[in-house]
């Protein structure tokens, strides 16, 4: 047995007063007692206990022995209790991890309202587009874009993710309207490099069928917040996020292109370190993400068609 073991064992016999008895609520057999209590004192060096036909008594040693394993015990139960109660607590920090462009647009906006919901939550961001160890860098919640590999993990499916191909009224005025994907191969593209397939984009069309189409052009990023300041400059055609144009659009900065034909949209999920015992704060923040991504707000386009999540 351990020493904590010891201790409980030492513990449990001072107050039942009874080898037999202790032995009985330790699931153990009695000479296992005895043997672990002389063990005990040949470890300590002293004796805890004077033992004779009539009883046992605690000696000097003894009782200060039992004084503070009762201290310990009292301390371990408390840190017990102590960190069941967080795991079901609305308090404390929430350490999120995700891409920087949902991130600032998004995830943050949805944190204030959370916060206004649970006054007891504060966040910790780290706003990153490269994927990052969550047990290394203390994250409970990852917000993670595409397919997930397979991995030991919990995860929770949220919701899609919608692109669109858009470009500026003053860049379709000197090079004119793409009509299909194709046409795309001849005009200048803001390339993203973090997702989409790169350089090739792929279309999916209810009648037409799916394509890709190999482009190029004068930027190439893997910051979404630059391929959307690139295109309203009129630098050339983009494809984007639903949540990142749908501004732009509304204030006529931004035209969307090629209706019908609809981009994949990425899964996205959130992870967390362990599938088990999810604290509750956690678990909570993950429903709200749930519900967000769930509305039909999140993938509508105000400016007439929805974006299809492929």
């Amino acid at each position: 047995m351990d020493r904590l073991t010891d201790m409980q064992l030492f513990i449990r016999l001072v107050e039942s007063g009874s080898f037999s008895r202790t032995a009985h609520d330790m699931r153990l057999s009695q000479p296992t007692v005895t043997k672990h209590i002389a063990a005990l004192e040949a470890r300590l060096g002293v004796r805890l206990l004077n033992r004779n036909t009539r009883g046992m008594h605690l000696t000097e040693a003894g009782a200060v022995y039992f004084e503070r394993c009762k201290l310990i015990e009292r301390e371990l139960e408390a840190a017990d209790r102590l960190v069941t109660a967080l795991g079901d607590d609305m308090r404390g920090t929430l350490r999120i991890a995700c891409p920087a462009g949902i991130g600032r647009n998004v995830i943050m906006p949805m944190a204030q309202a959370f916060m206004l919901k649970h006054p007891g939550v504060h966040f910790d961001f780290q706003l990153d587009d490269h994927m990052v160890n969550l047990v290394e860098h203390g994250i409970d919640v990852a917000l993670r874009m595409g397919q997930l590999a397979d991995s030991a993990l919990g995860s929770r499916f949220l919701g899609l993710n919608p692109w669109l191909t858009a470009a500026s009224p003053a860049y379709l005025a000197r090079h004119g309207t793409p009509s299909a994907p194709a046409e795309l191969a001849m005009h200048d593209c803001i390339v993203y490099s973090s997702v989409q397939g790169d350089q090739r984009w792929h279309f999916q069309h209810a009648d037409q069928g799916s394509c890709s189409v190999a482009v190029g052009g004068p930027v190439r990023t893997n910051d979404v917040a630059c391929v959307l300041q690139a295109v309203c400059a009129g630098l050339g055609v983009a494809i984007l996020p639903v949540y990142l144009a749908r501004p732009a659009i509304e204030r006529g900065d931004l035209v969307p292109l090629l209706p019908g034909h609809h981009l994949p949209a990425q899964p996205m999920h959130a992870v967390y370190p362990s599938p088990r015992l999810v604290p509750a704060k956690v678990q909570a923040w993950i429903g709200f993400l749930q519900a967000h991504f769930a509305d039909p707000a999140w993938t509508e386009c105000d400016w007439g068609e929805s974006a299809e999540t492929l």
